[in-house]
């Protein structure tokens, strides 16, 4: 051991990570002290403070770091969180929308305007349900809990309206008093476990289906940094985190479908893996640039195209570059 680096890693306990939070997987030369911390923590003490030697990060944030004069981080492609969105649209009960034209001239809550979910939402309905980004106000703000601000700073976008909510509102509060008309957000809010207010699309997982087989993209939502000096000491660390990501993904894809004993508590388990499967492709929740780099260029796009991302970046600049080829034999 005391040959070995010591590194502080901080991300959630997935089921994709657990190896490597028990020690089952232990990176190469590292002494891993893993930090099992909800993504809103852990993306604010890194963001804000560098607290950690590397950290599961939001794709948008990262991306708007990398533009940054003295970039902070590296990444390796490690997805530790994939998403659809289409879910993550929600509208009060009384709003009278049923469609996503239904939302032009309405006013949206975000808990943050750059938020990669809220980045692949507009997206996605400037896109494929002709929405255009500037086609409603949005307000920002705590979903649950007031007075929260953005960690990233970014200019606010030309011909797109944003302002804060008051500061001692809430987005669910105000989407269920019908003081916004709807909100954008990766976390339920509780206005929708109250009744309060539904998602846009009836059938979301329909949508979402259907969105994957016309694109092939499953929404990369959060990626793994380092931070720049803990990587320019020891490159290595880059590649011999990501084989540990990949290792301990791979083993939690073949305990997806175990039949002799269920490992969560759901009862069709075994059908949804198959299901998945027969949809997806085996392979669906990939790791490295390979393969991933049509939906990362989407991202990348809606940023640009989004005022966020200054300018127009490529898949591979995103990642360490010992990540993203090996050797052969």
């Amino acid at each position: 051991m005391a040959n070995r680096v010591a590194l502080t890693l901080a991300c959630w306990d997935y089921d994709r990570t657990a190896a490597l939070a028990s020690g089952d997987v232990r990176p190469e030369g590292v002494d891993l002290t893993y930090l099992s911390l909800p993504v809103e923590e852990t993306f604010f003490r890194m963001l804000r403070y560098r607290e950690f030697d590397a950290a599961e990060m939001s794709l948008s944030s990262y991306v708007l770091s990398l533009l940054a004069p003295d970039p902070p981080f590296v990444a390796i492609p490690a997805f530790t969180s994939r998403a659809f969105r289409h879910n993550g649209v929600y509208v009060g009960t009384g709003s009278g929308i049923g469609s996503p034209a239904g939302l032009r001239g309405r006013t949206v809550g975000v808990a943050e305007y750059q938020l990669t979910a809220n980045v692949w939402i507009r997206g996605i309905l400037a896109e494929h349900y002709g929405l255009p980004v500037n086609a409603v106000r949005y307000r920002t703000g705590g979903l649950h809990s007031p007075g929260r601000t953005a960690k990233v700073s970014h200019d606010v976008p030309a011909g797109v309206e944003i302002e804060p909510v008051p500061g001692d509102r809430t987005l669910s509060g105000m989407l269920a008093a019908g003081e916004i008309d709807a909100v954008y957000s990766p976390r339920t809010p509780q206005a929708f476990r109250q009744g309060r207010a539904r998602r846009l699309f009836a059938d979301p997982r329909a949508e979402e289906e259907r969105y994957f087989a016309a694109t092939g993209i499953f929404p990369v939502m959060h990626v793994i940094v380092l931070r720049r000096d803990v990587y320019a000491a020891r490159r290595w660390l880059a590649r011999s985190l990501f084989k540990a990501f990949e290792e301990a993904r791979r083993a939690a894809r073949e305990r997806l479908a175990e039949t002799a004993a269920s490992r969560y508590m759901l009862p069709w388990q075994y059908a949804e893996a198959e299901r998945t499967a027969a949809v997806m492709g085996e392979d669906f929740w990939s790791y490295g640039l390979a393969g991933n780099e049509a939906g990362l260029r989407t991202f990348l796009r809606y940023s640009h195209e989004q005022g966020l991302a200054g300018r127009m970046l490529e898949p591979a600049e995103l990642f360490a570059p010992e990540t993203t080829e090996g050797y052969v034999i």
